[in-house]
Protein backbone atom coordinates (compact mmCIF):
# COMPACT_ATOMS: atom_id res chain seq x y z
CA UNK A 1 0.00 0.00 0.00
CA UNK A 2 1.08 3.60 -0.65
CA UNK A 3 2.35 5.41 2.48
CA UNK A 4 0.46 8.67 2.92
CA UNK A 5 -1.11 9.98 6.10
CA UNK A 6 -4.63 10.54 4.83
CA UNK A 7 -7.34 11.34 7.35
CA UNK A 8 -11.08 11.45 6.67
CA UNK A 9 -13.16 13.40 9.17
CA UNK A 10 -16.57 11.78 9.53
CA UNK A 11 -17.68 8.15 9.13
CA UNK A 12 -20.94 8.92 7.36
CA UNK A 13 -21.76 7.70 3.88
CA UNK A 14 -19.62 10.41 2.28
CA UNK A 15 -16.55 9.46 4.30
CA UNK A 16 -17.03 5.75 3.71
CA UNK A 17 -17.27 6.23 -0.06
CA UNK A 18 -14.18 8.46 -0.04
CA UNK A 19 -12.31 5.73 1.82
CA UNK A 20 -13.41 3.11 -0.73
CA UNK A 21 -12.02 5.24 -3.56
CA UNK A 22 -8.74 5.86 -1.74
CA UNK A 23 -8.30 2.15 -1.05
CA UNK A 24 -8.85 1.43 -4.76
CA UNK A 25 -5.92 3.76 -5.46
CA UNK A 26 -3.70 1.93 -2.96
CA UNK A 27 -4.00 4.16 0.11
CA UNK A 28 -4.85 3.32 3.73
CA UNK A 29 -6.86 6.22 5.16
CA UNK A 30 -7.81 6.78 8.79
CA UNK A 31 -11.41 7.81 9.51
CA UNK A 32 -11.95 10.06 12.55
CA UNK A 33 -15.52 9.90 13.85
CA UNK A 34 -16.87 11.99 16.73
CA UNK A 35 -19.63 9.53 17.67
CA UNK A 36 -19.50 5.88 18.68
CA UNK A 37 -20.89 4.56 15.38
CA UNK A 38 -20.43 4.73 11.63
CA UNK A 39 -23.08 5.84 9.15
CA UNK A 40 -23.76 9.40 10.24
CA UNK A 41 -27.47 10.12 9.87
CA UNK A 42 -28.18 6.61 8.55
CA UNK A 43 -28.55 4.39 11.57
CA UNK A 44 -30.73 1.56 12.89
CA UNK A 45 -31.17 0.93 16.61
CA UNK A 46 -32.36 -2.28 18.25
CA UNK A 47 -34.84 -2.15 21.10
CA UNK A 48 -36.46 -5.28 22.47
CA UNK A 49 -37.71 -7.21 19.42
CA UNK A 50 -37.66 -4.23 17.04
CA UNK A 51 -35.41 -2.52 14.53
CA UNK A 52 -35.78 1.26 14.73
CA UNK A 53 -34.38 3.44 11.96
CA UNK A 54 -33.28 6.84 13.25
CA UNK A 55 -35.73 9.01 11.34
CA UNK A 56 -37.94 7.90 8.48
CA UNK A 57 -35.54 7.02 5.67
CA UNK A 58 -35.71 5.02 2.46
CA UNK A 59 -33.27 4.14 -0.29
CA UNK A 60 -34.32 5.13 -3.80
CA UNK A 61 -32.96 2.34 -5.98
CA UNK A 62 -32.47 4.65 -8.97
CA UNK A 63 -29.80 6.68 -7.19
CA UNK A 64 -26.83 6.43 -9.61
CA UNK A 65 -24.26 6.55 -6.82
CA UNK A 66 -26.03 3.86 -4.80
CA UNK A 67 -25.93 1.62 -7.85
CA UNK A 68 -22.15 2.12 -7.96
CA UNK A 69 -21.43 1.35 -4.33
CA UNK A 70 -24.18 -0.89 -2.96
CA UNK A 71 -25.01 -4.52 -3.59
CA UNK A 72 -28.80 -4.47 -3.57
CA UNK A 73 -29.08 -8.25 -3.55
CA UNK A 74 -26.91 -8.57 -0.45
CA UNK A 75 -28.89 -5.82 1.28
CA UNK A 76 -32.01 -7.88 0.59
CA UNK A 77 -33.97 -4.78 -0.33
CA UNK A 78 -37.69 -4.80 0.36
CA UNK A 79 -39.62 -2.49 -1.96
CA UNK A 80 -42.52 -0.17 -1.31
CA UNK A 81 -45.59 -0.27 -3.50
CA UNK A 82 -45.56 2.90 -5.66
CA UNK A 83 -47.97 5.60 -4.56
CA UNK A 84 -49.39 6.50 -1.17
CA UNK A 85 -52.48 6.11 0.99
CA UNK A 86 -54.13 9.34 2.13
CA UNK A 87 -55.76 9.25 5.57
CA UNK A 88 -58.62 11.51 6.58
CA UNK A 89 -60.84 10.92 9.62
CA UNK A 90 -63.31 8.29 8.50
CA UNK A 91 -61.91 8.02 4.99
CA UNK A 92 -58.86 6.76 3.09
CA UNK A 93 -57.94 6.81 -0.57
CA UNK A 94 -54.89 5.89 -2.61
CA UNK A 95 -52.82 7.46 -5.35
CA UNK A 96 -50.84 5.29 -7.79
CA UNK A 97 -48.23 5.68 -10.51
CA UNK A 98 -50.17 4.79 -13.69
CA UNK A 99 -46.98 4.51 -15.76
CA UNK A 100 -45.51 1.89 -13.43
CA UNK A 101 -48.79 0.08 -12.80
CA UNK A 102 -51.21 0.51 -15.76
CA UNK A 103 -53.76 -1.72 -14.04
CA UNK A 104 -54.23 1.02 -11.43
CA UNK A 105 -55.06 3.65 -14.06
CA UNK A 106 -58.80 3.35 -13.47
CA UNK A 107 -58.30 3.66 -9.70
CA UNK A 108 -56.19 6.76 -10.30
CA UNK A 109 -58.78 8.33 -12.57
CA UNK A 110 -61.45 8.12 -9.89
CA UNK A 111 -59.22 8.81 -6.88
CA UNK A 112 -60.39 11.60 -4.60
CA UNK A 113 -56.86 12.92 -4.28
CA UNK A 114 -57.29 15.42 -7.14
CA UNK A 115 -59.11 16.33 -10.33
CA UNK A 116 -59.05 14.41 -13.61
CA UNK A 117 -56.77 17.17 -14.94
CA UNK A 118 -54.41 16.56 -12.02
CA UNK A 119 -54.19 12.90 -13.01
CA UNK A 120 -53.28 13.89 -16.56
CA UNK A 121 -50.66 16.37 -15.30
CA UNK A 122 -49.24 13.73 -12.98
CA UNK A 123 -49.02 11.32 -15.89
CA UNK A 124 -47.21 13.85 -18.12
CA UNK A 125 -44.88 15.01 -15.32
CA UNK A 126 -43.88 11.42 -14.58
CA UNK A 127 -43.27 10.70 -18.26
CA UNK A 128 -41.31 13.93 -18.76
CA UNK A 129 -39.03 13.43 -15.76
CA UNK A 130 -38.36 9.80 -16.61
CA UNK A 131 -36.86 11.03 -19.89
CA UNK A 132 -35.05 14.08 -18.48
CA UNK A 133 -31.30 13.82 -17.86
CA UNK A 134 -30.19 14.37 -14.28
CA UNK A 135 -27.66 17.00 -15.34
CA UNK A 136 -30.46 18.94 -17.04
CA UNK A 137 -32.56 18.93 -13.86
CA UNK A 138 -29.82 20.63 -11.89
CA UNK A 139 -29.32 23.32 -14.54
CA UNK A 140 -32.94 24.48 -14.32
CA UNK A 141 -33.72 27.85 -12.68
CA UNK A 142 -34.55 27.37 -9.02
CA UNK A 143 -37.97 28.23 -7.66
CA UNK A 144 -39.80 26.73 -4.70
CA UNK A 145 -41.46 23.36 -5.13
CA UNK A 146 -44.84 24.95 -4.38
CA UNK A 147 -44.35 27.55 -7.13
CA UNK A 148 -43.27 24.79 -9.49
CA UNK A 149 -46.42 22.76 -8.86
CA UNK A 150 -48.68 25.75 -9.33
CA UNK A 151 -46.94 26.75 -12.57
CA UNK A 152 -47.51 23.22 -13.84
CA UNK A 153 -51.20 23.66 -13.19
CA UNK A 154 -51.75 21.26 -10.31
CA UNK A 155 -54.85 22.05 -8.31
CA UNK A 156 -54.89 23.11 -4.66
CA UNK A 157 -56.63 19.81 -3.95
CA UNK A 158 -53.85 17.50 -5.11
CA UNK A 159 -51.23 19.81 -3.60
CA UNK A 160 -53.02 19.55 -0.24
CA UNK A 161 -53.79 15.84 -0.29
CA UNK A 162 -50.69 14.44 -1.98
CA UNK A 163 -47.77 16.73 -2.77
CA UNK A 164 -47.65 18.56 0.57
CA UNK A 165 -47.84 15.61 2.96
CA UNK A 166 -45.68 13.39 0.73
CA UNK A 167 -42.86 15.87 0.14
CA UNK A 168 -43.12 17.43 3.59
CA UNK A 169 -42.05 14.04 4.85
CA UNK A 170 -39.07 14.03 2.47
CA UNK A 171 -38.00 17.68 2.69
CA UNK A 172 -38.95 18.04 6.38
CA UNK A 173 -40.48 21.47 5.90
CA UNK A 174 -44.20 22.33 5.72
CA UNK A 175 -44.42 24.91 2.95
CA UNK A 176 -42.63 23.16 0.05
CA UNK A 177 -40.01 25.90 -0.05
CA UNK A 178 -37.35 23.39 -1.12
CA UNK A 179 -35.77 23.95 -4.54
CA UNK A 180 -37.67 22.74 -7.58
CA UNK A 181 -34.44 21.05 -8.68
CA UNK A 182 -34.61 18.80 -5.64
CA UNK A 183 -38.28 18.10 -6.31
CA UNK A 184 -37.61 17.05 -9.89
CA UNK A 185 -34.66 14.91 -8.83
CA UNK A 186 -36.58 13.08 -6.09
CA UNK A 187 -39.69 12.70 -8.26
CA UNK A 188 -37.58 11.22 -11.05
CA UNK A 189 -35.93 8.79 -8.64
CA UNK A 190 -39.33 7.59 -7.43
CA UNK A 191 -40.60 7.33 -11.02
CA UNK A 192 -37.65 5.39 -12.43
CA UNK A 193 -36.92 3.09 -9.51
CA UNK A 194 -38.35 1.95 -6.21
CA UNK A 195 -38.37 3.21 -2.67
CA UNK A 196 -36.90 0.40 -0.59
CA UNK A 197 -35.38 -0.49 2.74
CA UNK A 198 -32.84 -3.21 3.53
CA UNK A 199 -34.49 -6.20 5.15
CA UNK A 200 -32.68 -5.55 8.44
CA UNK A 201 -32.85 -1.76 8.53
CA UNK A 202 -31.28 1.27 6.88
CA UNK A 203 -28.19 0.87 9.03
CA UNK A 204 -27.20 -2.03 6.79
CA UNK A 205 -26.20 0.52 4.12
CA UNK A 206 -23.19 2.03 5.95
CA UNK A 207 -22.36 -1.42 7.35
CA UNK A 208 -22.09 -2.78 3.81
CA UNK A 209 -19.92 0.16 2.71
CA UNK A 210 -17.63 -0.31 5.72
CA UNK A 211 -17.37 -4.04 5.04
CA UNK A 212 -15.69 -3.18 1.73
CA UNK A 213 -12.87 -1.42 3.57
CA UNK A 214 -9.91 -3.67 4.36
CA UNK A 215 -7.10 -1.10 4.67
CA UNK A 216 -8.95 1.70 6.48
CA UNK A 217 -8.59 2.40 10.20
CA UNK A 218 -11.59 3.66 12.16
CA UNK A 219 -11.13 5.87 15.22
CA UNK A 220 -14.53 6.32 16.85
CA UNK A 221 -15.25 8.75 19.72
CA UNK A 222 -12.60 11.02 18.20
CA UNK A 223 -13.94 14.52 17.76
CA UNK A 224 -12.06 16.99 15.56
CA UNK A 225 -12.20 20.55 16.89
CA UNK A 226 -10.13 22.37 14.28
CA UNK A 227 -7.96 21.93 11.22
CA UNK A 228 -5.15 24.35 10.38
CA UNK A 229 -3.36 23.61 7.14
CA UNK A 230 -2.41 19.95 7.65
CA UNK A 231 -2.72 19.79 11.45
CA UNK A 232 -5.83 18.22 12.99
CA UNK A 233 -6.66 19.15 16.58
CA UNK A 234 -8.78 16.74 18.59
CA UNK A 235 -11.09 17.39 21.51
CA UNK A 236 -8.77 15.25 23.63
CA UNK A 237 -6.01 17.84 23.13
CA UNK A 238 -3.98 15.62 20.83
CA UNK A 239 -2.91 16.72 17.37
CA UNK A 240 -2.42 14.77 14.17
CA UNK A 241 -0.24 15.79 11.25
CA UNK A 242 -1.66 14.75 7.91
CA UNK A 243 -0.45 14.66 4.34
CA UNK A 244 -4.04 14.97 3.11
CA UNK A 245 -7.43 15.43 4.79
CA UNK A 246 -10.99 14.96 3.59
CA UNK A 247 -13.50 16.86 5.73
CA UNK A 248 -17.01 15.44 5.31
CA UNK A 249 -18.77 17.56 7.94
CA UNK A 250 -19.67 21.26 7.53
CA UNK A 251 -16.49 23.33 7.94
CA UNK A 252 -17.95 26.12 10.07
CA UNK A 253 -16.21 26.09 13.46
CA UNK A 254 -13.55 23.63 12.28
CA UNK A 255 -11.67 25.72 9.70
CA UNK A 256 -10.55 28.94 11.44
CA UNK A 257 -10.55 30.99 8.22
CA UNK A 258 -13.84 29.67 6.88
CA UNK A 259 -16.16 32.62 6.24
CA UNK A 260 -19.21 30.84 4.83
CA UNK A 261 -22.50 30.68 6.67
CA UNK A 262 -22.97 27.74 9.03
CA UNK A 263 -25.11 24.88 7.75
CA UNK A 264 -28.49 24.70 9.46
CA UNK A 265 -30.62 21.59 9.73
CA UNK A 266 -34.23 20.54 9.65
CA UNK A 267 -35.59 18.38 12.44
CA UNK A 268 -37.95 15.42 12.57
CA UNK A 269 -39.54 13.46 15.39
CA UNK A 270 -39.87 9.76 14.67
CA UNK A 271 -42.18 7.70 16.90
CA UNK A 272 -42.56 3.93 16.97
CA UNK A 273 -45.64 2.00 18.05
CA UNK A 274 -46.61 -1.65 17.78
CA UNK A 275 -50.02 -3.09 17.08
CA UNK A 276 -51.42 -6.59 16.84
CA UNK A 277 -51.61 -6.21 13.06
CA UNK A 278 -51.28 -3.50 10.42
CA UNK A 279 -54.38 -1.50 9.54
CA UNK A 280 -52.84 -0.74 6.14
CA UNK A 281 -51.80 -4.28 5.19
CA UNK A 282 -49.76 -3.08 2.21
CA UNK A 283 -46.22 -1.71 1.82
CA UNK A 284 -47.20 1.92 1.18
CA UNK A 285 -46.60 5.24 2.90
CA UNK A 286 -49.61 6.76 4.64
CA UNK A 287 -50.10 10.52 4.39
CA UNK A 288 -52.06 12.77 6.77
CA UNK A 289 -52.88 16.02 4.94
CA UNK A 290 -54.91 17.65 7.73
CA UNK A 291 -52.57 20.25 9.20
CA UNK A 292 -54.32 20.12 12.59
CA UNK A 293 -52.67 16.74 13.14
CA UNK A 294 -49.17 16.29 14.50
CA UNK A 295 -48.68 13.22 12.30
CA UNK A 296 -47.40 13.95 8.81
CA UNK A 297 -46.82 10.43 7.51
CA UNK A 298 -46.92 6.89 8.80
CA UNK A 299 -45.72 3.50 7.69
CA UNK A 300 -45.96 -0.05 8.94
CA UNK A 301 -42.35 -1.12 8.46
CA UNK A 302 -43.38 -4.74 8.92
CA UNK A 303 -45.60 -4.42 5.83
CA UNK A 304 -42.32 -3.86 3.95
CA UNK A 305 -39.98 -6.16 5.90
CA UNK A 306 -41.11 -8.64 8.55
CA UNK A 307 -37.60 -8.52 10.05
CA UNK A 308 -38.31 -5.15 11.69
CA UNK A 309 -40.26 -6.98 14.42
CA UNK A 310 -39.14 -10.33 15.79
CA UNK A 311 -42.28 -10.94 17.86
CA UNK A 312 -44.78 -11.05 15.01
CA UNK A 313 -46.44 -7.73 15.88
CA UNK A 314 -46.80 -4.86 13.42
CA UNK A 315 -44.24 -2.05 13.82
CA UNK A 316 -45.59 1.41 13.00
CA UNK A 317 -43.33 4.38 12.23
CA UNK A 318 -44.86 7.85 12.64
CA UNK A 319 -43.09 11.01 11.43
CA UNK A 320 -43.76 14.50 12.80
CA UNK A 321 -42.14 17.59 11.31
CA UNK A 322 -43.88 20.09 13.61
CA UNK A 323 -42.01 21.33 16.67
CA UNK A 324 -43.22 19.10 19.50
CA UNK A 325 -40.52 19.98 22.01
CA UNK A 326 -43.11 21.53 24.34
CA UNK A 327 -45.69 18.75 24.01
CA UNK A 328 -46.08 17.18 27.45
CA UNK A 329 -48.38 14.33 26.41
CA UNK A 330 -46.95 13.56 23.00
CA UNK A 331 -47.41 9.79 23.12
CA UNK A 332 -51.06 9.91 24.15
CA UNK A 333 -51.82 12.72 21.70
CA UNK A 334 -50.34 10.81 18.76
CA UNK A 335 -52.10 7.61 19.86
CA UNK A 336 -55.41 9.49 19.84
CA UNK A 337 -54.66 10.77 16.33
CA UNK A 338 -53.98 7.20 15.24
CA UNK A 339 -57.31 6.16 16.75
CA UNK A 340 -59.13 8.84 14.77
CA UNK A 341 -57.41 7.85 11.54
CA UNK A 342 -57.68 4.09 11.92
CA UNK A 343 -60.73 3.48 14.09
CA UNK A 344 -58.57 1.40 16.46
CA UNK A 345 -58.63 2.41 20.12
CA UNK A 346 -55.60 4.43 21.20
CA UNK A 347 -54.89 2.01 24.04
CA UNK A 348 -53.98 -0.69 21.53
CA UNK A 349 -51.03 1.32 20.17
CA UNK A 350 -48.05 0.32 22.30
CA UNK A 351 -45.37 3.02 22.31
CA UNK A 352 -41.85 1.67 21.76
CA UNK A 353 -39.62 4.72 21.27
CA UNK A 354 -39.55 8.39 20.35
CA UNK A 355 -36.48 9.58 18.46
CA UNK A 356 -35.82 13.30 18.00
CA UNK A 357 -33.44 13.88 15.10
CA UNK A 358 -32.15 17.44 15.38
CA UNK A 359 -29.86 17.26 12.34
CA UNK A 360 -32.03 15.29 9.96
CA UNK A 361 -31.41 17.25 6.73
CA UNK A 362 -29.16 20.19 5.87
CA UNK A 363 -30.98 23.29 4.65
CA UNK A 364 -29.43 24.09 1.27
CA UNK A 365 -29.65 26.83 -1.32
CA UNK A 366 -28.38 26.41 -4.87
CA UNK A 367 -28.91 22.66 -5.12
CA UNK A 368 -26.23 20.95 -7.22
CA UNK A 369 -25.72 17.54 -8.79
CA UNK A 370 -21.97 17.71 -9.41
CA UNK A 371 -19.21 19.95 -8.14
CA UNK A 372 -16.00 20.77 -10.03
CA UNK A 373 -12.98 19.14 -8.41
CA UNK A 374 -11.31 22.47 -7.66
CA UNK A 375 -14.37 23.55 -5.66
CA UNK A 376 -13.77 20.65 -3.29
CA UNK A 377 -10.11 21.49 -2.66
CA UNK A 378 -9.74 23.93 0.23
CA UNK A 379 -5.93 24.03 0.23
CA UNK A 380 -2.98 21.84 -0.72
CA UNK A 381 -3.87 19.37 2.03
CA UNK A 382 -7.62 19.66 2.60
CA UNK A 383 -10.58 18.50 0.51
CA UNK A 384 -14.28 18.94 1.27
CA UNK A 385 -17.08 16.37 1.04
CA UNK A 386 -20.56 15.80 2.47
CA UNK A 387 -24.08 16.09 1.09
CA UNK A 388 -24.26 19.74 2.21
CA UNK A 389 -22.07 20.55 -0.81
CA UNK A 390 -24.52 19.09 -3.34
CA UNK A 391 -27.97 17.97 -2.27
CA UNK A 392 -29.43 16.39 0.83
CA UNK A 393 -29.65 12.73 -0.16
CA UNK A 394 -27.79 9.45 0.07
CA UNK A 395 -26.87 10.01 -3.58
CA UNK A 396 -25.52 13.49 -2.81
CA UNK A 397 -23.42 12.20 0.10
CA UNK A 398 -21.92 9.41 -1.98
CA UNK A 399 -21.20 11.70 -4.94
CA UNK A 400 -19.48 14.26 -2.71
CA UNK A 401 -17.30 11.58 -1.13
CA UNK A 402 -16.34 10.15 -4.50
CA UNK A 403 -15.52 13.57 -5.94
CA UNK A 404 -13.44 14.59 -2.91
CA UNK A 405 -11.35 11.43 -3.23
CA UNK A 406 -10.96 12.08 -6.96
CA UNK A 407 -9.81 15.65 -6.30
CA UNK A 408 -7.29 14.43 -3.70
CA UNK A 409 -5.91 11.76 -6.04
CA UNK A 410 -5.71 14.23 -8.92
CA UNK A 411 -3.75 16.64 -6.74
CA UNK A 412 -1.33 13.87 -5.77
CA UNK A 413 -0.89 12.96 -9.41
CA UNK A 414 -0.15 16.57 -10.33
CA UNK A 415 2.17 17.10 -7.36
CA UNK A 416 3.83 13.76 -6.64
CA UNK A 417 5.97 13.53 -3.54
Amino acid sequence: MTERRIYIVGAGVSGLVAAIELEKAGYSPVILEASDHIGGRIRTLTKDAYLLDVGFQVLLTSYPEAQLYLNYETLRLRKFQPGAVVFKPGDTFAIYDPLRNPFKLLNMAFSKVGTIFDKYRMFTLTKELKEKQLEAIFLEPEITTLQYLKIRGFSDKIIKYFFKPFFKGIFLEPYLETSSRMFEFVFKMFATGHAAIPENGMGQIPKQLAANLTQTTFRLNTKVTSIEKNVIRLESGDTLTADEIILTVPPHGILPNYTGAPVTYRKVTNMYFTLQKSFMARPMIGLVPDEKYLINNLLFLTDVSKEYAKDGRALLSVSIIKDVSNETNLVSQVALELETLSGILAEHFKHIETIQVDKALPVLNNIKYVLPAHHQQWNDHLFLAGDHLLNASINGAMAAGRKAAAALLSNLHQHPV
